[in-house]
């Protein structure tokens, strides 16, 4: 196991031992809350953090797997395209905005907008989630085991919404949908790989209600 402290390191310093030791064992790194922008841009390596983190974590991750124990700031895993980044407590504002590919799990809450402009990643909440989640989403899957607030899946264009919870309103241009057997299946498969206790046959499926809803 490798360990790093980066409580006097700039950012600088802290990512560039960071990209050097992510290559075979597990790196666990320290005293980082104060870091924004920490394992940004990685492509390979196992990064644990061990307590809170800050803005912006594994923005534009492409490839790396990055747990954190307890809370991050605002914007985890912004623009990320590969990899999997797993956040054990609440994520802030903008969780996971602008994502093209990968996996997101907040274990707890997450802020407003979570989820914007998802362009194809498999997003996953198991607590709740703020107002304007999935907003502009053009691709991907946001699942939210809990609640949300208002203005779920607002402007959706592709992509799907499902929710274990309630929601306060729903955006515009969105609709419910039957749960299909593909449905059932990828949430069956998601909570069973990230240990998520929820009977996949109680959510209910948010999609667009057009693919073209600025035209008319």
């Amino acid at each position: 196991m490798k360990t790093m402290s980066v409580k006097s390191r700039t950012l600088k310093e802290a990512n560039a031992e960071l990209r050097e030791k992510a290559n075979g064992s597990p790196v666990h790194i320290h005293n980082v809350s104060h870091l924004h922008g920490l394992a940004a841009g990685l492509k390979h390596g196992e990064i644990i953090v061990e307590g809170n983190a800050g803005d912006y974590l594994g923005a534009l991750n492409d490839g790396a797997t990055i747990r954190v124990t307890q809370d991050t700031g605002n914007y985890p895993a912004d623009n990320m395209t590969a990899g999997t980044v797993i956040i054990q407590g609440n994520a802030g504002f903008g969780a996971a905005e602008y994502c093209y590919g990968g996996t997101v799990v907040i274990v707890g809450d997450a802020g407003d907008f979570t989820a914007t402009m998802n362009k194809g990643a498999t997003i996953i909440v198991q607590g709740n989630v703020g107002d304007e989640a999935g907003t502009y989403m053009l691709k991907g899957s946001l699942i939210i085991v809990g609640n949300a607030g208002s203005n779920l899946a607002n402007y959706l264009i592709r992509g799907a919404v499902y929710i274990g919870g309630e929601y306060r309103s729903l955006g515009h241009n969105t609709r419910l949908a039957a749960l299909e057997d593909e449905d059932i299946a990828l949430l069956k498969n998601c909570f069973e790989t990230y240990g998520i206790a929820a009977n996949p046959a109680s959510f209910r499926k948010i999609v667009a209600a057009s693919e073209r809803p600025f035209y008319h």
